[in-house]
């Protein structure tokens, strides 16, 4: 019922720029974007000046600092994946050594679209200590002349999320490098990184690393108080095309023979029998949907649960102070 009262509000402001064309699903974040603007007066370029690469990734280092003591150092003297790439020592409060954590930012010709966190090296501790080595990829705009690389609020957010998984990976204690780190169920494993994701919003930490490029100013108020009011916005469509890749993902794994399967027909007769929406498509097509073999395979869903439960745990810290 959201999504279909999304959909109205994205095919009147069709009408109203005087086009007379049915909405479909790749006009959706088109219109989306021009609504947001229009109901919460919020200019995504206008946000971007607060958003410096830099400080937003200085802003995870200060959350996670508050929250677990750990500190971050850049290491010049190590060796990087790609010489866009840096890479930080992570230690605990009172400076032992956890593990190193890359940082690789930048899209290049090599590079796949998209943004994840992995691990050279797992920790684990049967026999000898063995250190993890993290590295966090996503493909954010470089910097061009004297601008710096200014993000969307959308990647701030995914740059917490990636960090929200690297911290995982480097404060796992496990003896045994198989159930170390990431390597846990399918239902927790977004977890940690969704959480992370609430800090970015909270007003305490947008103060803290949301300062304009060119003057240094902090968010001010006026803004905070847009970023939070359109938080849940356009989720209709969000929850709706998520759902239907998660669906057809299950639907695909319960399959007993494939043989001579047309994979487009038999996703658009499982989005019939869904009865989604037509200005909706799955998240993911079939035909390039990378979760369902391997790593998430049947578990799509695991990001709208995971959201249930990061959701649940960060009341506490609402509770009880965010820092706590």
């Amino acid at each position: 019922p959201i999504a279909k009262k999304e959909a109205k509000e994205l095919q009147d402001m069709i009408q109203k720029e005087g086009k007379n064309f049915k909405l479909q699903p790749w006009d959706w974040r088109y219109y989306a974007e021009k609504v947001k603007k229009n109901k919460y007066g919020l200019d995504e370029n206008e946000l971007r000046q607060y958003f410096p690469l830099e400080n937003v990734r200085e802003g995870a280092f200060y959350t996670a600092n508050k929250l677990y003591g750990i500190t971050f150092t850049q290491r010049t003297d190590l060796p990087v994946p790609h010489p866009d790439a840096l890479a930080f020592e992570v230690k605990e409060a009172n400076g032992d050594h956890i593990g190193i954590l890359y940082m690789d930012f930048h899209p290049r010709e090599s590079k796949r679209s998209g943004a994840w966190m992995n691990a050279y090296r797992k920790q684990s501790a049967l026999g000898k200590k063995v250190t993890p080595i993290i590295t966090n990829v996503c493909n954010f705009t470089k910097p061009t002349g004297d601008v710096p690389a200014l993000l969307s609020f959308d990647e701030a957010q995914t740059l917490f999320h990636e960090f929200g998984h690297g911290l995982h990976g480097l404060l796992t204690k496990c003896n045994y490098l198989g159930v170390s780190g990431t390597n846990v169920v399918r239902d927790f494993v977004e977890l940690p990184s969704q959480i992370n994701e609430h800090w970015a919003t909270e007003p305490e930490v947008l103060k803290m690393y949301a300062r304009h490029y060119q003057t240094g100013e902090v968010i001010p108020d006026s803004l905070i108080e847009k970023i939070l009011k359109q938080k849940t916005f356009n989720q209709g469509f969000m929850t709706t095309e998520l759902l239907a890749a998660a669906i057809l993902d299950m639907n695909l794994h319960n399959l007993t023979d494939t043989k001579g399967i047309d994979v487009v027909a038999y996703e658009k007769e499982a989005m019939d029998q869904l009865g989604l929406i037509p200005e909706i498509a799955p998240r993911y097509r079939t035909t390039y949907f990378n979760h369902i073999i391997g790593g998430y395979a049947a578990g799509y869903y695991s990001y709208l649960w995971a959201n249930v439960l990061d959701n649940d745990a960060f009341e506490a810290f609402k509770e009880h102070g965010i820092f706590d």
